[in-house]
């Protein structure tokens, strides 16, 4: 029994007496397989508390911890009570980390928007963006009108300037727009503000002009020298593969090499994710595997060729040393992104068992890598790129284990076959990696790329014969000046990927957009997955028929029938066809974006806003929806009448205290307040009532430290809304527009708090959102698939 889960399986033993035959006799053939499940507990713990709608304290965090290590100390050892309590514990631990993690990064996050202000502080990183410019990663930094003890840890701020900025390590001056990292798009949307807090960031912007350098890089303490050391070296690496490569050829091998993809242009980035090759453009397990693998035969090789050293020393385990070495220097210059530390953690973890002469693939590697990140990083678990890997990677390790064990010991193949097994083996992988990462895919991206087998035949074994090999050719002879002789060649390989992302992606049907999936589809759909992953006996088919389940309840998902941003008065409603039509609106383009592919929609932001169901004057615009009455006022004039012809009014100005016919009024501080709206209209066959549910980002988001609730002023919610006023969201009033008799329209709140009062004092209404709509995009794809 290995040392790592000799506690769990000790404490998973078998089953007593009292526990049922069948279910012990289960149990107790599945009991090797225990520790796999020890990620997913903790895991478990760390997405309920990510759930939890407001933040709990650290006492009440440890609470499900304590109790669950007493009721497992007075519980008889082998039952199946004490295996529950085991995973309980586990679930409890992840919690409690989940907390422990929120608390450690704490920092203080910019509340408002904040225009032409001087920033200065000490340059971290340095990213290259494209078409011009660089995003700068700020310390410690100093913000002009910002006391000390509200100013962010870290600032990051896109620059336009096409000039040669700072370096890592300078200490520099920059005019800047700052705003609080963005909000959801819409209810349940990708969570930026949630991601920057994890990285201590509390403010993002942008500038046009170059930062002005006051100090250049000083000694510092041992680690800021490491992590300036490092980004120095990425830099450094960076300007010799532009030198050599000065196209976009360059800038997807500084992405293959350094984990930068910044430079790469949205067309190319989007062949390659409609091709099903964007996981070549991310460092991940093939890299690693390619890399560290090169090694590890490079040095076997040289150190058979001498036969004193040979019959002497275990080269296996020599090369496997250098194995590792090489995986960790990898890891150092390529930004550390979760997919490249869990590739990294799996390369150390085989080479160690090479090591201690234990088998190399298994799934408990897989197992212990999950586990360690999530201790480390707890947050991990919510990124797109973490699920996907350990999915595709437990599916293939899974997959190789079922058919070892039936495939037994064959004699070796001639090279024929075995060219043949190798391109099979592609086929094979890419559809079992596919299948278990299509879950993830469409609940986080909406997408499918159905000619990923294809796309993966061609350009797989060009990025493993040719790429790769190249690229660890370049950085041996980098120090020599003579990277040029690895850089060359992989640029031509590097061609022919782009070439082959180029045209699957661009075949007809190569993408399938999906809707919105519900939460309980995909929890079915991945809690079935890993049931026939990690069980060994009959009893993982059980895992089909849940995933099974999944799929069949995904298409049930109900779709809003209005969609409100925050800023601005972009309004989408659902036209007679399903489909979703929307104000031309400036700068709505990566909202919009959001909004279709939660829709499953491949139109582009600019067909949609044609604004077919509406009809508007220079006022305002107003559109009917399933019966009732959708009104945008975009000027004070068009107020009194839509006050009282509505039955949902959004306003790009406060709410006047006379309107009080519209069953709905959500206006610009309803929106700075809870974010974008998602409204649902019902109507039942027979009442003429059409009834209005809405969900808001804020009450999606919870109360965390990340969403915090904008304070409200009792002075202005008595100006604007007199006191004995009917609740603006709560009563069924008439729709006068239709005369006597007519609908009514009632709204109910599924989350948030339409039409409630505003505060005077509120900061402008685009706080919390980017003002360069490139820059939220940008980082609302932080978490694509790595």
């Amino acid at each position: 029994m290995s040392i790592e889960t000799r506690g769990i399986d000790e404490s998973m033993a078998a089953p007593s007496q009292t526990t049922p035959r069948f279910l012990a006799a289960a149990i107790d053939r599945e009991r090797e397989q225990f520790f796999l499940w020890a990620p997913v507990c903790l895991g478990a713990g760390i997405a309920a508390y990510f759930a939890m709608p407001a933040e709990p304290s650290i006492f009440v965090a440890a609470v499900p911890l304590l109790l669950m290590l007493i009721l497992r100390a007075v519980t008889v050892r082998g039952t199946l009570a004490s295996v529950l309590l085991t995973a309980m514990i586990l679930a409890g631990t992840g919690f409690l980390i989940a907390k422990l993690r929120a608390e450690w990064v704490r920092a203080p996050v910019l509340t408002k928007v904040m225009r032409n202000v001087e920033v200065t502080g000490t340059v971290v990183m340095v990213e290259a963006k494209t078409p011009r410019g660089q995003r700068l990663t700020i310390r410690d930094p100093a913000i002009s009108g910002v006391s000390a003890e509200m100013t962010p840890a870290v600032v990051r701020i896109r620059t336009m300037s096409s000039r040669v900025l700072a370096s890592p390590g300078d200490r520099i001056r920059i005019k800047a727009n700052l705003s609080p990292p963005a909000r959801p798009a819409l209810p349940g949307g990708f969570d930026y503000a949630r991601t920057a807090w994890f990285d201590s960031i509390g403010a993002v912007g942008y500038a046009f002009a170059a930062p002005a350098i006051e100090a250049h890089a000083e000694t510092g303490s041992l680690s800021e020298w490491y992590r300036r050391s490092i980004e120095n070296i990425r830099q450094s690496i960076a300007v010799k593969i532009r030198a050599v490569l000065p196209d976009e050829s360059g800038e997807i091998a500084l992405a293959l090499i350094t984990g930068e993809r910044g430079g790469i242009s949205a067309e190319t980035n989007d062949a390659f994710k409609n091709s099903g090759l964007f996981h070549i453009l991310s460092i991940s397990g093939l890299h690693m595997v390619i890399a560290a693998g090169a090694v590890f035969y490079s040095l076997r090789l040289m150190l058979a060729a001498i036969p004193r050293v040979a019959l002497t020393l275990p080269i296996k385990k020599i090369a496997a040393a250098g194995g590792i070495l090489s995986s960790i220097g990898y890891l150092a210059i390529s930004g550390g992104a979760f997919a490249t530390v869990r590739s990294a953690l799996m390369i150390l973890i085989i080479f160690g068992a090479v090591l201690i002469d234990r088998p190399a693939l298994a799934l408990r590697n897989v197992a212990l890598a999950a586990f360690l990140i999530l201790v480390v990083f707890p947050e991990s678990l919510l990124d797109a790129g973490f699920q996907m890997s350990f999915a595709a990677v437990t599916a293939l390790i899974a997959s190789h284990e079922l058919l070892r064990r039936f495939a037994g010991t064959r004699a070796r193949p001639n090279p024929v076959l075995r060219l043949g097994g190798f391109f099979a083996g592609i086929v094979a992988s890419t559809l079992i990696a596919s299948f278990a990462v299509a879950p993830f895919a469409a609940y986080n991206f909406h997408q499918s790329q159905q000619y990923a087998v294809l796309a993966n035949m061609i350009a797989i074994p060009i990025c493993n014969l040719l790429v790769m090999p190249a690229a660890l050719v370049a950085m041996f002879l980098m120090p020599l000046g003579l990277e040029g002789l690895g850089l060359v060649p992989m640029g031509w390989g590097i061609q022919g990927m782009t070439w082959c992302a180029n045209y699957v992606g661009a075949l007809p049907g190569a993408v399938g957009h999906l809707p919105e999936i519900s939460l309980a589809s995909f929890a079915l759909m991945v809690a079935g997955g890993m049931w026939l992953a990690l069980w060994r006996t009959r009893l993982r088919l059980l895992g089909v028929g849940i995933a099974v389940i999944g799929v069949m309840i995904a298409p049930w998902m109900r779709r809003p029938d209005i969609f409100v941003a925050q800023k601005g008065t972009l309004v989408a409603v659902r036209d007679a066809s399903g489909s979703l039509s929307a104000l031309p609106v400036k700068n709505a383009k990566y909202d919009l974006e959001r909004w279709l592919e939660y829709d499953g929609d491949s139109r582009s932001a600019a067909e949609v806003q044609k604004m077919s169901a509406f009809t508007c004057d220079s006022v305002g615009c107003t559109a009917r929806v399933k019966g009732a009455t959708i009104a945008v006022a975009r000027h004070p004039a068009a107020v009194p009448d839509d006050c009282l012809n509505a039955d949902v009014l959004i306003l790009a100005t406060p709410k006047p205290a006379e309107c009080a016919v519209p069953a709905t009024v959500i206006d610009v501080f309803d929106r700075w307040r809870n974010g974008a709206y998602a409204l649902y209209l019902d109507q039942e066959s027979n009442n003429p009532e059409v009834r209005v549910r809405f969900e808001t980002v804020a009450a999606r988001r919870g109360v965390r430290p990340w969403s915090p609730t904008p304070e409200r002023s009792a002075v202005h919610r008595a100006r604007l809304k007199p006191a004995g006023a009917a609740s603006s969201n709560t009563l069924p009033v008439p729709n006068i527009a239709n005369g006597p008799g007519s609908k009514t329209s009632k709204t109910e709140a599924v989350s948030g708090n339409a039409g409630a009062p505003s505060d005077a004092r509120s900061p402008p209404p685009s706080a919390g959102h980017y003002d360069d709509p490139g820059e939220a995009e940008h980082d609302a794809d932080e978490g694509e698939f790595q």
